[in-house]
């Protein structure tokens, strides 16, 4: 599909705010956070990037006022990205509403994946570029 230019300020405050939704999901014990969480990954999978929902929040409210550097980022790595947050979200809701013993556990590893999403280093999107786009990733491909 190409690649998209956004706020990067949005980007941020996206990627944030969902880590942190997942974080407050988790020190509560909130089902309906996590639900949350779900919804704004599926959105974000099913509208693309720019019309996700956080990064049009932040582009229509605060990016109206707040300068910001844009990002140019890969529609189909940020689309595989927020499929692979959505079954990630999906399964930490059917486990926490089954009552699974592991359930927080799981929800603790989505928080810290999350967490190092948010930093920027978003290995869904970088899993995308070695496995699906078949470049730069020598320990999966054996590509150079």
């Amino acid at each position: 599909m190409g690649n998209v230019t956004i706020q990067d300020n949005a980007f941020v405050f996206c990627r944030y705010s969902i880590a942190i939704l997942v974080w407050l999901a988790l020190l509560l014990k909130s089902l309906g956070l996590l639900v949350v969480v779900l919804v704004i990954l599926a959105l974000s999978a099913l509208l693309k990037v720019r019309r996700a929902p956080m990064v049009w929040l932040w582009t229509n409210t605060l990016g109206r006022v707040i300068p910001s550097k844009d990002v140019v980022l890969d529609v189909d790595a940020m689309r595989f990205a927020h499929t692979l947050g959505t079954v990630l979200a999906a399964v930490s809701v059917v486990l926490v509403w089954w009552g699974s013993p592991g359930a927080w556990y799981f929800v603790l590893a989505f928080a810290a994946l999350k967490t190092v999403s948010a930093f920027g280093f978003c290995p869904a999107s970088k899993l995308y570029g070695c496995v699906i786009k078949g470049g730069g990733c020598c320990a999966l491909t054996g590509k150079r």
